[in-house]
């Protein structure tokens, strides 16, 4: 069954291949589009190969001392991971900086709204299914390299006398892995994109009241620029860390599971062990048929439709290839007591999870887009024009209210989850809303691919007629892009359950219940001051980007004040605000993303592993409601703008009052969905993923 998942692997490389060799066989248009895209793939690819440099000198490190104090196969796991999702984001990034402007010169040639999204969708096509394939094919290989996954192997560091399971251990340090790039790639690239887009606001909209992307603005191509190193490469890295996370937390959950069960039938550990990747291939397989039509059918005028279109197929082919993934498991042999519904009960926490995912989606949607009349966005344009203290407010209070339904349907699907299938079955649930990850991301990638498209069909002056459709698609953009925030956050509350459950398993001795204990004063100590360190991280990183951007507004002041850039003669210095970005971004990556990896390391040496406990408990049920604010007040407050800026609002287009207001509201929004927002959910999986990595150390420390 496992060459069976291995053999979709082939075919979703394969096919991730064929998209990208057609996207680059289209024409890029006139030669003023052909330059600009070259800026911004030159510009993406001069960031990410410094920032990489950077990330290999910090796995290096890491990889050494895991091989030589923890064990000994798990710094090369661990490489293993930080190379395939570097994988993923630098394949799908190259994939986009070439598709937006194909899909700006097919708006241009076609001016057909479907003809456009299909494009589009192809290029994300390619982020998602790298993202999917390349994080399943680490995991693989890893099984059949190690022979499978032993319940009562032994192995230990090349110098330290430290005792551990090894396949788990390499399973953990390869999420580590997938981890430590997702966090370095969304800090540095969130710091990259929001500076060069806020400045790019602040300048053209506030002080001088030219259009969004007017190429006059120096630091408009940096904007492009951040569109593809954080809203690509970045969510390319987190869902790849989250899938590669649940996967390996309901492999982890086994062990204890089946020592608590009383089997002795290794059959049922074995199958318990590999249903997870079963099904992770199942849902790969379902995001090929789901793409696949997509690319064969015919689009209409309606891109969200169609799109909602690919993720149904996707879900639905998942569940079906599930079930049948569940039967060839557990069908025919002995079954853990929790399993309520006999072999089909994982199947159903799966489909509980895939339904939660979808929803999660369905109820950020409503919450930030401006298509439906009584929508929350729109009545956030339509108070627009009373000011910006009201703008703020509103959006503020969208944010809070989106959160409950979110997080409703994940206590729920967590709790019924566990009734039918045990904590077996939480970890499953978590997997299964992320089983078609593919598509998701596919999905998502969509958005800032018509965001660069539609900038570019400003910046080139191209035809009003090209950029109404290319506005249509940056505002379905805009809100697959929130949904793919509220898709990420609320899979890493998933992840992190599963997670926590395993790190207690983890450092629970043998024939032990695993039980964390939050009545004890030290758990209490570490959920405090877990509650506080998610604070922390959010204003860290909100200052960093504000900072930024307070830089790279003033150098575009001063360039737009040289005689002839205003007046469109002179070329402004492109290059300057792209160094600035990069520079900016590279040097205040370091510290936040250090701090998820330190925090649960010294807390647990320290403290012990009660303590750490706490962290991520408290962690978690902080974070989720916060990010869940973050992403969608960002992403109404970007939505409303845009309904204003459509001309939407009668009597106050571009340049008036609720415009400025609304400009406002998206600058303090920008910071929230793209910096804050989507780094806190990656925050509270890297620690949870150190926490597991470092268990049996921190099971020997005092408690």
């Amino acid at each position: 069954m496992l060459y069976v998942v291995l053999c979709v692997i082939v075919l979703g490389i394969a096919y991730m291949t064929r998209n990208f060799l057609v996207i680059a066989k289209m024409d890029e248009g006139t030669a003023e589009m052909s330059k600009m895209a070259g800026i911004i793939r030159s510009g993406a690819n001069t960031f990410m190969n410094t920032e990489y440099r950077i990330i290999m000198a910090v796995v290096a490190v890491v990889a050494i001392v895991f091989t030589l104090f923890i064990e000994k196969g798990s710094g090369l796991t661990f490489i293993l991971g930080a190379a395939m999702s570097s994988a993923a984001c630098i394949i799908g990034m190259k994939s986009a900086t070439s598709a937006n402007v194909r899909t700006a010169n097919k708006a241009r040639t076609s001016l057909s709204i479907g003809e456009t999204v299909k494009v589009a969708l192809l290029g994300g096509s390619v982020s998602g299914l790298s993202v999917q394939s390349f994080g399943l094919l680490g995991l693989i290989a890893i099984y059949f390299m190690n022979g499978g996954i032993e319940i009562d192997a032994t192995s230990h560091g090349l110098v330290a006398g430290l005792v551990c399971n090894p396949t788990i251990m390499r399973i953990t340090t390869y999420s580590l892995g997938c981890s430590v790039v997702a966090m370095f790639n969304r800090v540095a690239g969130g710091n990259y994109t929001k500076a060069a887009d806020i400045s790019s606001d602040i300048l053209a909209k506030l002080r001088h009241d030219l259009p969004e992307d007017d190429s006059r603005v120096p630091n408009v191509i940096a904007d492009f620029i951040g569109d593809n190193v954080n809203d690509i490469a970045g969510n390319c890295s987190d869902l790849l860390e989250s899938f590669v996370a649940t996967i390996a937390a309901a492999i982890m959950i086994v062990i204890p599971v089946f020592r608590e069960s009383g089997i002795t039938d290794m059959t049922l550990f074995h199958a318990a062990v590999k249903f997870p990747i079963l099904l992770a291939g199942g849902g790969l397989l379902g995001c090929l048929i789901g793409l696949v039509v997509s690319n064969i059918r015919k689009m209409g005028k309606d891109p969200s439709k169609d799109l909602n279109l690919t993720t149904n197929i996707s879900a639905f082919s998942t569940v079906a290839i599930g079930l049948f993934a569940a039967y060839l498991s557990f069908g025919k042999i002995e079954l853990f007591k929790d399993f309520t519904f006999g072999w089909i009960s994982p199947w159903i926490s799966a489909v509980f999870g895939i339904v939660s995912g979808v929803l999660i989606g369905i109820i950020t949607e409503h919450y930030t887009s401006a298509d439906k009349a009584n929508s929350p966005t729109r009545k956030l344009a339509e108070i627009a024009p009373e000011g910006s203290a009201f703008v703020i407010t509103k959006g503020d209070a969208i944010g809070s209210r989106s959160c409950l339904l979110p997080i409703l349907m994940i206590g729920i699907s967590l709790l019924i989850s566990g009734k039918i299938c045990g904590i077996y079955g939480i970890a499953i649930s978590a997997l299964g809303m992320l089983s078609f990850v593919a598509t998701t991301v596919s999905i998502d990638a969509f958005g800032p691919i018509a965001d660069n498209a539609g900038g570019l069909a400003e910046s080139c002056h191209l035809d009003a007629d090209v950029r109404k459709i290319t506005d249509k698609l940056d505002a379905v953009g805009n809100t697959t892009a929130a949904i793919g925030k509220g898709f990420a956050i609320g899979s890493a509350a998933f992840a992190t359950v599963s997670l926590l459950i395993a790190y207690v398993g983890n450092y629970t001795p043998t024939n032990t219940e695993p039980v964390l204990n939050i009545a004890s004063f030290i758990v209490i100590a570490g959920g405090i001051i877990g509650g506080a360190l998610i604070e922390y991280f959010s204003a860290l990183l909100t200052d960093n980007t504000i900072e930024s951007a307070r830089l790279m507004a003033d150098e575009g002041d001063r360039q737009m004040s040289i005689p002839g850039v205003l007046e469109g003669t002179v070329e402004p210095d492109y290059n300057k605000c792209i160094e600035m970005a990069a520079k900016q971004a590279l040097r205040k990556m370091l510290v936040p993303s250090i701090l998820s990896l330190l925090i649960p390391a010294v807390g647990g040496f320290i403290f012990g592993a009660e303590f750490v406990g706490g962290i991520l408990v408290r962690a978690t049920v902080v974070d989720i409601p916060k990010a869940i604010f973050m992403g969608n007040s960002g992403g109404a407050f970007d939505n409303a703008k845009k309904y204003i800026e459509s001309g939407a609002l009668e009597g106050h287009g571009k340049g008036s009052k609720a415009h400025k207001a609304a400009v406002t509201g998206d600058t303090v929004g920008d910071t929230r969905k793209d910096v804050v927002g989507v780094a806190l959910d990656i925050f509270i999986k890297s620690m949870s993923t150190v926490a597991n990595t470092l268990a049996p150390i921190f099971s020997h420390v005092a408690r």
